[in-house]
């Protein structure tokens, strides 16, 4: 009989590297990445793409309504697809990157989306990354981590992330961006951004990407069924 995979969720505020230590340890587990970020980021991109006034919460309710979410599997990871557009490489862009904290905050996206990571998670084998997916996503998860840095160590780490893309920005710049989503994640009053009480903290400030990863999986190791 096959082992059912477990449900590792990570969660952690802006630039905390939830999303490449996530990627890393559903690799080396043979489970898959969901990083619920990306979904919020597609919805934001089609948003924009049809001019609609993200600013008015209802606008944006009524825009979803006609809108439906896919993950596409590719190899350890998904594509996301948007009224089956192809929108994965969007999601990045420097006006979805300033509209997603707004985005995100609206009930009704935040229930639309729960649905889709909720059912993808369903038959476990999954590491799911985001800010709420130990506290409302997936409160059962097995595997339940809390993931930060300082800020001025996630601003510098952001900062090589855009320059590896031939983007150069100023860490200033950077700083307060990532310190404004931080304000907005923990004062959004529909699932803010907090540690679940059972999760386990690492502060990846003074930590390699590798130490990370090691400890990640060494706690899933420890939550495996028998």
């Amino acid at each position: 009989m096959t082992k059912r995979g477990i449900v590792v969720a990570i969660d952690g505020p802006a630039g905390a590297g939830k999303s490449t230590v996530a990627k890393a340890v559903a690799k080396r587990l043979r489970y898959v990445h969901i990083d619920t970020g990306a979904m919020y980021r597609a919805l934001t991109f089609k948003l924009l793409q049809a001019g609609v006034d993200i600013s008015v919460e209802e606008r944006v309710e009524q825009a979803i309504a006609d809108y439906r979410i896919d993950m596409m599997a590719e190899g350890d990871t998904f594509r996301v697809l948007v009224n089956d557009e192809d929108v994965t490489g969007h999601l990045r862009d420097a006006a979805v990157t300033a509209a997603v904290a707004t985005v995100s905050g609206y009930r009704a996206v935040r229930e639309l989306l729960f649905t889709e990571q909720r059912r993808l998670a369903r038959q476990g084998g999954v590491v799911m990354d985001g800010r709420d997916i130990g506290t409302v996503v997936f409160p059962q998860a097995e595997v339940k981590i809390f993931l930060t840095a300082q800020l001025e160590e996630r601003a510098r780490r952001r900062q090589i992330e855009l320059a590896d893309r031939g983007i150069l920005r100023d860490r200033t710049n950077i700083v307060q961006e990532i310190a404004a989503r931080d304000e907005a994640d923990r004062r959004r009053p529909v699932s803010p951004l907090v540690q679940a009480p059972d999760a386990v903290l690492i502060d990846t400030t003074a930590l390699s990407l590798d130490a990370v990863i090691e400890r990640v999986l060494a706690l899933c190791q420890s939550r495996m069924p028998e």
